[in-house]
């Protein structure tokens, strides 16, 4: 979803693509014309001999919060210039014209105007570091579509929507990952969690995307695919080196909807379970065998367990990662994600994801503790066909 709030203000990048600044709060942009309007209605109302009019010396820095630096240095010369008139304008301040030169008024002067330039250095640098910041997002965004490029809405016959929210609101990326392949052996999902954060949980989610995109067209079997991951994952793990390769991990769930079979075949490793929605049925996909999470099956040495469960015409399923149910409220309760499904009745993919967002959202108070990703997918209810009217005999 776009962020609200941009202007045209922004900078080129190589391919000519054009970052956006986030407009200041229309509050600040005022604040130097409310500034002055609560100057001159404190002036009439205070003796001669208090010159409020020296609070204009802070205009131009007041100006700064919000603004570059040309309407910061037309600020000073308008703050320079009330200053003259309110100190030598009978009919306004009820000062006569000498006090224009007076040596207070003169250090008013070129203290305004030394405040003015350094107003001007600030904002100059504010803009400078908003540029980079909106060129780091921009980097940032196009690093997201390529590690998360967005799923199809339809694979034969099922529709998929997608959700990625990012933690950290500056970097937009994070750990939490989602695939889905078609392949001759039907349409192949992936949702996982990396371990950690920052570049390194980047770095192992890409890494993880590609072995599955690969592995989904080789490997016959859900296990052997899940086992090919697993391999990619441990390898990536023993280059990096380092006295916490075992603790590198990702807890995944892999699912496959065959062409020819009307289930969901579904491997665990160490992942919150998929739900299925059917027909007011909300019911977690879970049999009590989850596997370990990628590069800790090495500790175990055990075959992938491929789980089965039926998926009918109608039916849901939403995969998610463990910063949807570990959000909390104020009062530190945990999201009652189930409990949601359920009082939402059977919404499409769509909607539902959209519906999850704000309800998280709102639950959290606009503030996300993790890293979110979800996937729905969903088989269209098959419509009954209608037999065709016969001829009036």
């Amino acid at each position: 979803m776009p962020k609200p709030g941009h202007t045209g203000r922004g900078s080129e990048d190589g391919a000519g693509a054009r970052t956006q600044l986030s407009a200041p709060p229309a509050w600040m942009r005022w604040l130097p014309a409310l500034y002055v309007a609560g100057l001159l209605l404190l002036e009439p109302v205070t003796p001669v001999q208090w010159p409020v009019s020296f609070v204009l010396i802070a205009l131009p820095l007041v100006a700064a919060f919000a603004h570059g630096p040309v309407v910061v240095g037309g600020a000073t010369v308008f703050a320079v210039t009330l200053e003259a008139v309110l100190a030598g304008t009978p009919c306004c301040a009820g000062r006569s014209v000498g006090y224009l030169w007076d040596r207070h008024y003169v250090a008013s002067y070129i203290c305004t105007g030394l405040v003015g330039v350094l107003g001007m250095i600030l904002a100059a640098h504010r803009v400078r570091r908003e540029r980079t910041l909106a060129d780091l997002r921009f980097v940032a965004d196009i690093a997201q579509r390529v590690l998360l490029r967005p799923v199809p809405h339809h694979i034969g016959g099922l529709r998929l929507e997608s959700l990625y929210r990012s933690a950290a609101a500056e970097a937009r990326i994070g750990g939490d990952l989602y695939e889905a392949v078609p392949t001759r052996y039907g349409v192949r999902l992936l949702i996982g969690d990396v371990r950690g954060k920052g570049l390194l949980a980047v770095e192992t989610a890409a890494a993880l995307l590609g072995a599955f995109r690969e592995a989904a067209h080789d490997e016959p079997a859900l296990p052997a695919l899940v086992e090919r991951v697993e391999t990619s994952m441990n390898r990536r793990a023993m280059l990096l080196g380092g006295s916490e390769v075992g603790e590198r991990f990702v807890t995944a769930v892999f699912a496959e909807f065959a062409a020819d079979d009307p289930s969901i075949r579904v491997v665990n490793c160490g992942h919150p379970p998929p739900v299925r929605i059917r027909s007011g049925e909300v019911r977690e996909l879970d049999n009590g065998r989850s596997a370990p999470p990628l590069n800790l099956g090495m500790l175990v040495g055990e075959p992938y367990h491929v789980d089965t469960y039926s998926f009918r015409p109608g039916d849901q399923l939403l995969l998610y990662t463990d910063g949807i149910t570990e959000t909390r409220d104020a009062a530190g309760t945990f999201y009652p994600l189930l409990q949601r499904l359920r009082s939402w009745g059977g919404l499409p993919p769509r909607d539902l994801l959209e519906r999850l967002h704000h309800d998280l959202l709102d639950h959290s108070g606009d503030r996300l503790q993790d890293d979110i990703a979800a996937l729905a997918v969903c088989l269209p209810a098959e419509e009954p066909s209608v037999p065709p009217l016969s001829p009036a005999g």
